[in-house]
C-alpha cells in the first residue's frame, strides 16, 4: 500500500485496513470484482475480506460489493461505509444517491468511463477521480463488456494496495485457460493506463 494511503487508513489498533466499496449492475462482475481483490491480497499473505450485498439479482439492476484488506485478522462483517476507495463500474450508478457518500479523505473514486472526471461533475469530491474506458478495454480483449477485471488492474495502480502479478495469479486461478490469461492482460492494461496519472490517460481515440 503507497504511503499516501498509509497514514490515512489505520485501524484503532494502528494496524492498517483498506476498504473498497464497489457499485455496478447486476452481469458486470462486481461481486467477482471484490472476491478477486481478496483473494489476490490473501496470496500475498494479508487478511482479506470480500461481502456481496445483494438486492435484486437481475441483469442490470444496482449491485454493491466490498472488500477489506487488512495486515491482521479482520473482525468486521457489516458493509463498508467509510471506504478508501470506491470502483464505479457503471457511470449511471453515479445518480444514485450513496454512491459516493464518506469516502475517506485522500481516496480514489475509479469510474469506468471514456469521460474525464470534470465531465462527469466530479469535480467537488475530496478524493482522487480517475476514469479508465474500462468497458472498451474489455471489449477489445475479450470480446465482451465486462470492465471488472480492467477496473482491479487500475485500482492496484492506484493505490499499491495489492501487486499486479497477485491480481492475475487470482483470476488465472478463477478463471479456467484462455479466458484467465485474457483477463490477467485485460487487468495489465488497466494497471498500464493509470501510470500516466489523472490527467494523461490514455483514452481510445473511439471515444
Amino acid at each position: 500500500m503507497s504511503g499516501r494511503y498509509r497514514d490515512e487508513v489505520t485501524s484503532r489498533a494502528g494496524a492498517v485496513m483498506f476498504q473498497t466499496r464497489f457499485h455496478g449492475r447486476g452481469g458486470q462482475g462486481v461481486v467477482t470484482a471484490a472476491e478477486l481483490l481478496s483473494l489476490a491480497a490473501f496470496g500475498q499473505g494479508k487478511h482479506s475480506q470480500a461481502l456481496p450485498s445483494f438486492g435484486s439479482e437481475r441483469t442490470g439492476a444496482p449491485v454493491v460489493a466490498y472488500c477489506r484488506i487488512d495486515d491482521r485478522a479482520i473482525r468486521s462483517h457489516d458493509p463498508v461505509t467509510s471506504p478508501e476507495a470506491v470502483v464505479v463500474q457503471d457511470p449511471t450508478m453515479l445518480q444514485i444517491p450513496g454512491v459516493l457518500d464518506d469516502i475517506a479523505a485522500g481516496g480514489v473514486v475509479l469510474v469506468n468511463s471514456t469521460r474525464t472526471p470534470s465531465a462527469l461533475g466530479l469535480d467537488h469530491l475530496d478524493a482522487r477521480v480517475v476514469t479508465v474506458p474500462a468497458t472498451d478495454l474489455a471489449r477489445q480483449r475479450l470480446g465482451r463488456p465486462l470492465p471488472n477485471t480492467c477496473l482491479l488492474g487500475a485500482l492496484a495502480g492506484l493505490t499499491g494496495v495489492v501487486d499486479l502479478a497477485a491480481l492475475q495469479l487470482a483470476m488465472r486461478d478463477r478463471f479456467a485457460g484462455e479466458a484467465g490469461d485474457l483477463n490477467a492482460r485485460l487487468a495489465a492494461d488497466g494497471f498500464d493506463l493509470v501510470q500516466d496519472g489523472p490527467e494523461g490517460l490514455r483514452h481510445p481515440q473511439a471515444c
